[in-house]
């Protein structure tokens, strides 16, 4: 195989096949496999070994933001963009945070995405215009609040079903999350927000109108 690789990751199959399928014919690169959530990359990327990951965000089990930061530690040559329809300048600062290289929008044609797996291969890190010049105004604009960095999106859900009364194993099922991993969000959830215990996260999450 020769060119640039790289591994397509989507919980959508058709969105994830039609990607893998345009960048195959691309010239200068190859794509050497899917896969269809945040695991799954990781397990792909130790495997296959790909010099650039193209990622969606949410997806179920364990996220893009998740995995850009598994992947960080274990695979630091890698290459990670974040390709997505959510274009949340929350999730831009959650995935450049994680060791994201680029944040994408999913409507670019394929030989703009094909140039951008060749930039981040070469070590340009890269984000969609509309989303850069969203995340510059919100930056500028005083008293606004600071981008809430603290907690991924995946832990936001967590915290979301912590207010509703959802047992460990009610958000594990909820989520397609082990009943470990769903304890250790919430670890890092009380953690990162300096509380106590899941009575605090309940009124945490209602007083932020998360519930």
């Amino acid at each position: 195989m020769t060119g640039v690789r790289v591994l397509v990751v989507d919980d959508q199959e058709l969105v994830r096949e039609g990607i893998a399928s345009l960048l195959g014919i691309q010239a200068g690169i190859t794509v050497v496999g899917t896969a269809a959530d945040g695991g799954g990359a990781v397990e792909a990327v130790l495997t296959l070994n790909p010099d650039v990951v193209l990622m969606d965000v949410r997806m179920p089990g364990m996220d893009g933001v998740e995995a850009a930061a598994v992947l960080r530690r274990q695979a630091p040559g890698c290459r990670v963009i974040m390709l997505t329809t959510f274009d949340d300048e929350e999730y831009v600062v959650q995935a450049l945070q994680a060791g994201a290289c680029g944040y994408l929008l999913k409507d670019l044609p394929a030989a703009r995405l094909a140039e951008a797996v060749r930039l981040a291969h070469a070590g340009v890190t890269q984000i969609d215009s509309s989303v850069a010049d969203r995340l510059a105004t919100t930056l500028r604009s005083p008293g606004s609040p600071a981008p809430a960095a603290t907690l991924t999106p995946r832990e936001t859900e967590v915290l979301r079903l912590i207010a509703t009364g959802s047992t460990n194993r009610e958000i594990a099922s909820r989520l397609y999350l082990s009943e470990g991993t769903v304890k250790n969000h919430i670890s890092r959830i009380l953690t990162r927000l300096g509380l106590r215990d899941r009575t605090q996260a309940a009124v945490y999450a209602r007083d932020q109108g998360l519930i």
